[in-house]
Protein backbone atom coordinates (compact mmCIF):
# COMPACT_ATOMS: atom_id res chain seq x y z
CA UNK A 1 0.00 0.00 0.00
CA UNK A 2 1.31 3.27 -1.08
CA UNK A 3 0.25 6.69 0.38
CA UNK A 4 1.07 9.40 1.60
CA UNK A 5 -1.22 10.71 4.90
CA UNK A 6 0.41 8.36 7.82
CA UNK A 7 -3.23 8.62 9.34
CA UNK A 8 -5.22 7.25 6.27
CA UNK A 9 -2.20 4.63 5.89
CA UNK A 10 -2.70 3.36 9.62
CA UNK A 11 -6.47 2.97 8.85
CA UNK A 12 -6.53 1.42 5.36
CA UNK A 13 -3.37 -1.25 6.75
CA UNK A 14 -5.37 -1.77 10.11
CA UNK A 15 -8.38 -2.22 7.83
CA UNK A 16 -7.49 -4.86 4.98
CA UNK A 17 -4.88 -7.03 8.27
CA UNK A 18 -9.24 -7.43 10.07
CA UNK A 19 -10.44 -8.62 7.13
CA UNK A 20 -7.38 -11.00 6.80
CA UNK A 21 -5.00 -9.75 4.32
CA UNK A 22 -1.11 -9.39 5.21
CA UNK A 23 -0.39 -5.36 4.32
CA UNK A 24 3.07 -3.92 3.89
CA UNK A 25 2.88 -0.02 3.13
CA UNK A 26 5.22 2.79 2.17
CA UNK A 27 4.69 6.98 2.37
CA UNK A 28 5.39 7.42 -1.39
CA UNK A 29 5.84 6.08 -4.40
CA UNK A 30 10.00 5.78 -4.05
CA UNK A 31 9.85 3.25 -0.59
CA UNK A 32 7.06 1.54 -2.57
CA UNK A 33 8.90 0.42 -5.35
CA UNK A 34 12.16 -0.51 -3.15
CA UNK A 35 9.60 -2.80 -0.71
CA UNK A 36 8.41 -4.35 -4.45
CA UNK A 37 12.10 -4.64 -5.73
CA UNK A 38 12.67 -6.29 -2.32
CA UNK A 39 9.63 -8.49 -1.59
CA UNK A 40 8.02 -8.60 -5.03
CA UNK A 41 7.22 -12.67 -4.95
CA UNK A 42 5.29 -11.87 -1.99
CA UNK A 43 2.88 -9.25 -3.61
CA UNK A 44 -0.74 -10.13 -5.49
CA UNK A 45 -2.08 -6.07 -5.29
CA UNK A 46 -0.52 -2.85 -5.19
CA UNK A 47 -2.96 -0.39 -3.62
CA UNK A 48 -1.35 3.07 -4.12
CA UNK A 49 -2.59 6.73 -4.43
CA UNK A 50 -1.99 8.18 -7.95
CA UNK A 51 -0.05 11.55 -6.27
CA UNK A 52 2.40 10.95 -3.77
CA UNK A 53 5.59 12.36 -3.02
CA UNK A 54 9.15 11.43 -5.05
CA UNK A 55 7.35 9.27 -7.38
CA UNK A 56 3.26 9.09 -8.63
CA UNK A 57 1.33 6.62 -9.62
CA UNK A 58 1.65 6.91 -13.16
CA UNK A 59 5.49 5.93 -12.44
CA UNK A 60 5.26 3.60 -9.89
CA UNK A 61 2.68 1.28 -12.06
CA UNK A 62 5.10 1.45 -14.77
CA UNK A 63 8.36 0.79 -12.71
CA UNK A 64 6.79 -2.35 -11.26
CA UNK A 65 5.24 -3.18 -14.39
CA UNK A 66 9.11 -3.85 -15.67
CA UNK A 67 9.75 -6.27 -12.46
CA UNK A 68 6.29 -7.78 -12.61
CA UNK A 69 3.71 -7.94 -15.50
CA UNK A 70 0.87 -9.69 -13.48
CA UNK A 71 0.84 -7.63 -10.43
CA UNK A 72 -2.56 -5.57 -9.71
CA UNK A 73 -3.15 -2.08 -9.13
CA UNK A 74 -6.01 -0.47 -6.83
CA UNK A 75 -5.62 3.21 -7.49
CA UNK A 76 -6.86 5.70 -4.94
CA UNK A 77 -7.22 9.53 -5.09
CA UNK A 78 -9.09 12.50 -3.77
CA UNK A 79 -8.03 14.48 -6.46
CA UNK A 80 -10.70 15.36 -9.03
CA UNK A 81 -9.24 17.78 -10.97
CA UNK A 82 -6.18 15.89 -12.10
CA UNK A 83 -7.01 14.51 -15.21
CA UNK A 84 -3.64 12.95 -16.11
CA UNK A 85 -3.57 10.69 -13.53
CA UNK A 86 -7.55 10.08 -13.78
CA UNK A 87 -6.81 9.34 -17.91
CA UNK A 88 -4.05 7.35 -16.87
CA UNK A 89 -6.29 5.18 -14.96
CA UNK A 90 -9.16 4.82 -16.97
CA UNK A 91 -6.84 4.35 -20.32
CA UNK A 92 -5.84 0.98 -19.41
CA UNK A 93 -9.53 0.35 -17.48
CA UNK A 94 -7.26 -0.17 -13.77
CA UNK A 95 -9.29 -0.34 -10.37
CA UNK A 96 -10.42 3.15 -9.03
CA UNK A 97 -11.26 4.68 -5.69
CA UNK A 98 -11.96 7.46 -5.40
CA UNK A 99 -11.34 9.20 -1.64
CA UNK A 100 -12.94 9.42 0.23
CA UNK A 101 -14.07 5.88 1.02
CA UNK A 102 -15.59 3.72 3.38
CA UNK A 103 -12.89 0.97 4.59
CA UNK A 104 -15.33 -1.48 4.06
CA UNK A 105 -15.87 -0.18 0.56
CA UNK A 106 -12.19 -0.84 0.14
CA UNK A 107 -11.79 -4.59 1.63
CA UNK A 108 -14.77 -5.31 -1.11
CA UNK A 109 -12.69 -3.98 -3.84
CA UNK A 110 -9.63 -5.46 -2.84
CA UNK A 111 -11.35 -8.93 -2.25
CA UNK A 112 -13.08 -8.14 -5.75
CA UNK A 113 -9.53 -7.79 -7.71
CA UNK A 114 -7.72 -10.33 -6.22
CA UNK A 115 -11.06 -12.97 -7.03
Amino acid sequence: MVEDDPDLRCLMEEALTEYGYTVVSAADGAEGLKLFETHNAIFSLVVSDLVTPKMKGKELYDNIHLLSEHTKFLFISGYQANQISQNFVLDKSFAFLQKPFDLDELAARVREILG
